[in-house]
């Protein structure tokens, strides 16, 4: 009795627990349980002024799903953004709000996967040849944002 009650719990918590496919989809994708979140197919801005949306790219590299992504792409904005042009920055914004899942986006940097035709671009080249670190830094963290203020100077 006592057995049988533990395993009832057990069974109810892993299946709480266990998700199949990704968590959050796009509109595009169907859901495969009520628990997925369904969210808005993403759009470009436009109109958007270039130092708008210069800062809305850094402040979006730095506030990812994943650590990892987090400090991969701060430290790749901080050395490439403020020299990206409109094209190369709409590139870039594609790349890092359009596909749903960040570990996505980590994969294709690694090399890992392969990136979709779409995201095969020259951003995503940058960021590849980022992403092997040929110089050895050391990137444990993402940059401090002092650097902003010296470039206003």
């Amino acid at each position: 009795m006592l057995l049988q009650r533990v395993r009832t719990r057990c069974a109810l918590l892993s299946s709480a627990f266990i998700r199949h496919g990704p968590r959050f989809m796009t509109t595009g994708d169907t859901a495969s349980s009520a628990a997925d979140i369904q969210l808005p197919a993403w759009k470009e801005r436009e109109n958007e002024l270039l130092e708008v949306k210069r800062a809305r790219l850094l402040y979006e590299s730095r506030k990812r799903g994943m650590l990892e992504n987090c400090i991969l792409l701060s430290l790749f904005a901080k050395k490439y953004l403020t020299t990206m042009t409109a094209a190369q920055m709409s590139q870039y914004d594609r790349l890092i709000n359009k596909p749903s899942n960040d570990w996505d986006i980590y994969y294709w940097a690694t090399g890992v996967a392969e990136p979709p035709e779409e995201f095969n671009n020259e951003i995503m080249h940058k960021l590849q040849e980022f992403a092997k670190n040929r110089d050895k830094e050391q990137r444990l963290r993402q940059p401090d944002l002092e650097y902003l203020f010296k470039e206003a100077q």
